[in-house]
């Protein structure tokens, strides 16, 4: 019931955000969307900790900022790549293991890759995860390391050893 609750409330905030703040039918409407899609998830039975994971924002926050940060400088990277008179692309494909101890750090950590400029996450393996990288500067493997451990501790609140 609670995780219900919490995610009718973060619908609904997010809804009013993008929206407007005093469109009486855009509120409206935002409502029975956030009726709709709570019905929908009820009936499928997947509100659980894991599709509502409002205990974790403590350590999801600090783990956002550090991602901002990373596609701030990504977008950097890339605007230098595409500038230059010469043009120095040459993509890749890398294949990037993955030590997450969820799926839903899988998700993250998959969804994160994607999110940076440069770089996308192909294909999903049970152990890896296929990346497509713009350059091979985006390819380093500390990088993705970091990632998927940080993503690991925001999801799951634990160290992981890279």
């Amino acid at each position: 019931m609670i995780y219900g609750t919490g995610l009718a409330v973060i619908l609904a905030v997010i809804w009013w955000v993008l929206s407007g703040y005093d469109k009486t039918l855009l509120l409206s409407l935002g409502a029975a969307s956030v009726v709709v899609t709570l019905l929908l998830a009820i009936r499928m039975r997947i509100i659980d900790r894991e599709t509502a994971p409002f205990f974790r924002l403590p350590t999801l926050i600090p783990f956002y900022t550090w991602l901002g940060g990373e596609i701030a400088k990504s977008n950097v990277a890339v605007l230098k790549a595409a500038l230059k008179p010469e043009i120095d692309v040459t993509p890749r494909l890398v294949r990037v293991p993955v030590k997450a101890q969820s799926d839903l750090s899988r998700c993250i950590f998959a969804n994160s890759i994607t999110l940076t400029p440069g770089t996308v996450t192909v294909e999903v393996e049970k152990d890896a995860f296929l990346v497509h990288a713009l350059t091979p500067d985006f390819t380093g493997a500390d990088g993705f390391a970091e990632m998927n451990a940080r993503a690991d501790r925001a999801t799951d609140g634990r160290r992981q050893s890279s």
